[in-house]
């Protein structure tokens, strides 16, 4: 038979509410109390019915994460950090993926809602939050609640009022193609992602703007708008190199994309042909310097973007809901790869 509460407190030499209290973490719990309370929670083996918990407390102590993807080691890093700073106030992350569908996305509201997690952190699958903002307001008016609090992180949902923290994607990218012009570089390739998503929005506007200042040709045929993937990155350096005069400057809208375009240029291209490829990037990886045409890349803070959303997050949980909605954004790194070109 499952130890008690009852059971706990009797063993504790404690009342069932001081244990209760000290199980839910309040900080009017002696911590000699507390210690009691461990100490007969780990004798008896007792554990706690949390689904009981929640129906009481209206708090499940988790967080909902939905990004586009699980897979990449953006998201990876992110979701690590978030769960350090959770999990050290309390909370357990629950996490889903878009798979980049809008749809799919208010479906993962709707599912992590019903589960009644006590924030949600988004990053945004498409370039609008109406639907989400939608799906938060109907859910908070079914369950009689306020709204459940939300962290956008990386990008913006115009349409959905909620705290961001992001990167500036446009000074990073303004700085690296300033760099690139530094080198010498008179023209200059662009391949980024659809301008409905602010991160590739942003990314193309420094690009632009450090080619306008720098009076630098924005050459419309060698300015590309595809995926975020490796296969985009590929074909759109492909339809680029195949084209007469082509740059031999790029600056490319995140890692994936700098893959495919390094893969069709060492797989496809001669030696000779591809030697003066520069490339500059968003996304400073692990293997960066291992990517032949690299000379420049940024570098996100994404372990302490994931701290900042968590500790935004709790504060909205545990504070003042009413207070408007605020935007970080974190510096990115330009970083120099001392590479030959090959």
């Amino acid at each position: 038979m499952n130890a008690t509460i009852r059971d706990v407190a009797l063993a504790a030499g404690l009342s069932t509410a001081t244990v209760s209290r000290a199980l839910n973490g309040d900080a009017s719990v002696s911590p000699a109390a507390a210690a009691k309370v461990r100490g007969a929670v780990e004798a008896l083996g007792y554990t706690m019915n949390h689904v009981a918990r929640s129906l009481k407390t209206r708090s499940t102590r988790t967080v909902g994460v939905i990004a586009p993807e699980l897979a990449s080691d953006f998201f990876m890093l992110l979701a690590e950090s978030m769960d350090r700073e959770l999990s050290g106030a309390g909370y357990g992350l629950i996490v889903c993926s878009s798979w980049e569908s809008a749809e799919e996305e208010v479906k993962r509201m709707r599912h992590l809602a019903e589960r009644l997690v006590d924030g949600l952190v988004v990053i945004p699958a498409t370039g609008s939050g109406e639907c989400l903002d939608r799906e938060r307001q109907r859910r908070a008016r079914d369950a009689g609640r306020a709204e459940t609090p939300l962290v956008l992180v990386d990008r913006l949902a115009p349409g959905l009022e909620a705290d961001a923290v992001l990167v500036d994607n446009e000074g990073g990218a303004y700085r690296a193609t300033a760099a690139l012009a530094a080198d010498g570089h008179r023209r200059m390739g662009f391949i980024g992602g659809s301008l409905e998503l602010s991160t590739a929005r942003e990314r193309y506007e420094g690009w632009l703007r450090a080619m306008r200042e720098l009076g630098l040709p924005v050459e419309e045929e060698f300015t590309s708008f595809t995926g975020l993937h490796v296969a985009s990155g590929y074909e759109a350096m492909r339809a680029m190199r195949a084209r007469p005069g082509a740059p031999d400057a790029y600056f490319l809208v995140n890692a994936y994309v700098h893959v495919g375009a390094t893969n069709y240029l060492v797989s496809e291209e001669s030696p000779s042909r591809s030697a003066g490829v520069a490339i500059a990037a968003f996304d400073e990886m692990p293997y960066s310097p291992l990517l032949r045409f690299c000379r420049y890349s940024l570098s996100q803070p994404v372990a302490e973007m994931g701290v900042r959303a968590a500790r935004i997050l709790l504060g909205r949980i545990s504070g003042d809901r009413s207070a408007s909605p605020r935007t970080e954004r974190l510096p990115a790194t330009l970083i120099k790869h001392d590479v030959r070109y090959q």
